[in-house]
C-alpha cells in the first residue's frame, strides 16, 4: 500500500479521534457514553494504523502523527483510573514523564543548542580572554572576578541565603518561560536564549580554565547544575516544540498542530517549576557553601540520578 493511499483511507478516523480527545480535555465525563465508546474503538484502530506505519512506513511524518495521536488517545483513556491519588499525582507520575519521553528529541536539540555554542565560547575565551566581551556583551567585569580570584557566588551567604534563594528560583524560572515563550517566534528566540546561556557559561568557564580558577568555579556549580541545566533544556524544547509546530504541522491544520504542541509543551514547562525550586534550594544552600567538593558532586550525582530516572522510568506500563 502506497502512503498517500494508507493516509487517505485512515485520515477522517484519526480526525474524528482527535476531535473527540479534544473535547475531553481533561476528564472523558465531558464525552456520552457514546462518544467514549467510539473513542475506545477508535484508539483501537490508531493503534493498529501506528503497528502498521511503523513497519511500512517508519521515516515517513504520519508514523509520528500517529504516535502523538495514539499517545493522547492513551493518557485521556487510562488517566481517569491511574489510582495514584487523582490528578496531581496522575501529573507528575505519569502524563510529565510520558510527555518528557515523547518529545524527547526537542529536549535534545536545546541541549546542543546550548551546548555547541558554550563549547565554542569555552575555546575561544581560553585562547584569548579578550574574546569574551565580543561573544557575551558585558562580560569584562566577569573577566576581571575570574582573573582576581574573587568568588562573586559568596555574595549570596552575605544577602542571607533564604532570600538569595528565592531570587535565584525567580531568576530560573525566568529564563526556563523565555525559552518556552520564544517557540511563538517560530523557534527563534528559543534559540538566541539557549544560544546565549551556552555562550556565557563557555565564557566564564574558559576564563576560568585559563586563569586556574576552574576548581572554584566547579566547585560551586557541580551542586545544582545537573537539575538546572536540564530543566532549562526541558523548557527550551517545548519551546522548539511550538516553532516546529508552526514551520512543520505535517498532517493537521497549523492552528491544530499548535494547539496539540502548546498542550504538551505547557505540561513540561509546569513540571519544570518545582524543579527549579530544587536547583534554586541547591544553589542558595549547597553550592556556595564550604562543603568539600567530594560532597558537592555527590549531590549532583544523586539529584541527575534521580531526575533522569524518574524522567525515563516513571509512568511506564
Amino acid at each position: 500500500m502506497h502512503v498517500d493511499d494508507f493516509i487517505q483511507r485512515k485520515r477522517s478516523s484519526w480526525e474524528r479521534l482527535g476531535t473527540l480527545l479534544d473535547r475531553a480535555g481533561a476528564s472523558l465525563a465531558a464525552l456520552s457514553a457514546e462518544e467514549i465508546q467510539e473513542l475506545g474503538r477508535l484508539y483501537r484502530q490508531a493503534s493498529s494504523d501506528l503497528a502498521l506505519a511503523r513497519r511500512d512506513f517508519p521515516r515517513h511524518q504520519v508514523s509520528r502523527y500517529l504516535n502523538g495521536l495514539v499517545a493522547r488517545g492513551y493518557g485521556a483513556i487510562y488517566r481517569d483510573n491511574d489510582g495514584h491519588g487523582g490528578k496531581l499525582g496522575a501529573f507528575f507520575l505519569l502524563n510529565l514523564p510520558r510527555t518528557f519521553r515523547a518529545t524527547w528529541a526537542f529536549t535534545l536539540a536545546a541541549f546542543l543548542m546550548f551546548l555547541l555554542p558554550a563549547i565554542a565560547a569555552f575555546a575561544l575565551t581560553y585562547r584569548d580572554p579578550t574574546l569574551a566581551s565580543a561573544l557575551v556583551p558585558g562580560a569584562e567585569q566577569v573577566i576581571a572576578d575570574v582573573r582576581s580570584g574573587t568568588e562573586w557566588w559568596q555574595r549570596i551567604n552575605a544577602d542571607g541565603r533564604s532570600l538569595s534563594s528565592a531570587e535565584i528560583m525567580t531568576n530560573n524560572i525566568g529564563v526556563a518561560v523565555r525559552a518556552f515563550a520564544g517557540g511563538i517566534t517560530f523557534g527563534v528566540y528559543t534559540l538566541i536564549v539557549l544560544a546565549n546561556n551556552g555562550l556565557l557559561l563557555g565564557v566564564v568557564a574558559g576564563a576560568a580554565q585559563r586563569f586556574g580558577f576552574a576548581a572554584n568555579l566547579w566547585g560551586f556549580m557541580a551542586a545544582h547544575s545537573v537539575v538546572e541545566l536540564s530543566v532549562i533544556f526541558i523548557a527550551g524544547g517545548a519551546g522548539l516544540q511550538l516553532g516546529w509546530a508552526l514551520l512543520h504541522p505535517g498532517l493537521l491544520a497549523r492552528r491544530a498542530a499548535l494547539v496539540l504542541a502548546a498542550r504538551r509543551a505547557v505540561l513540561l514547562l509546569l513540571g519544570c517549576v518545582p524543579l527549579l525550586v530544587i536547583a534554586g534550594v541547591i544553589e542558595a544552600f549547597i553550592s556556595p557553601s564550604a562543603l568539600p567538593l567530594a560532597v558537592k558532586l555527590l549531590v549532583a550525582l544523586g539529584s541527575g540520578l534521580a531526575l533522569y530516572t524518574y524522567l525515563l522510568g516513571a509512568g511506564r506500563i
